[in-house]
């Protein structure tokens, strides 16, 4: 066992772990956020995506021991501080980009660090970020659409699929 201590969501927290267990397990079962979701297990899907240290990373791939020391923010952290949805889960409820909404934590959180990274992307530019997340409901469209409408972009210039 291993005693690992990060900053999640703006939170101390601490725990022991086996040096197997990773993040995103901690994250689930350990302080019961479960809004990172695991769906392959194989770092394909995207699901599980979080910011430690202010880059995305895909929890599924990720030891907990090696976020001991980090900065952890997980999509229970995007909120604004009065509980509101973020600007970017907002352009997500508004723009119809979530459909099971499975995929949509890690949708976020990717989303989030391209526009942190890039504060208006080109349409292409947003689709080949994403090409680590996978959503098999929505086609990607509306997804695009919301994160181009978060970033202060129009989004009727988006062409139909």
């Amino acid at each position: 066992m291993a005693s690992v201590s990060m900053t999640v969501n703006g939170r101390e927290v601490s725990g022991d772990v086996e040096g197997r267990t990773l993040l995103s397990s901690f994250l689930r079962d350990d302080l019961r956020l479960t809004g990172t979701h695991v769906g392959c297990d194989t770092s394909q899907c995207g699901a599980c995506v979080v910011h430690v240290n202010g880059a995305a990373v895909k929890a599924c791939t990720m030891f907990a021991v090696e976020a001991d020391g980090a900065e952890v923010a997980t999509i229970e952290g995007e909120a604004n501080a009065d509980g509101s949805l973020s600007v970017i889960q907002q352009a997500f409820q508004d723009h119809h980009g979530l459909q099971c909404g499975f995929c949509t934590p890690g949708m976020v959180m990717s989303a989030a660090a391209l526009l942190k990274e890039n504060p208006t992307p080109t349409e292409a530019e947003i689709r080949e970020y994403l090409e680590g997340n996978i959503c098999r409901c929505t086609g990607y469209h509306n997804i695009v659409k919301a994160i181009m409408a978060a970033s202060g972009q129009d989004v009727a210039a988006i062409a139909a699929e």
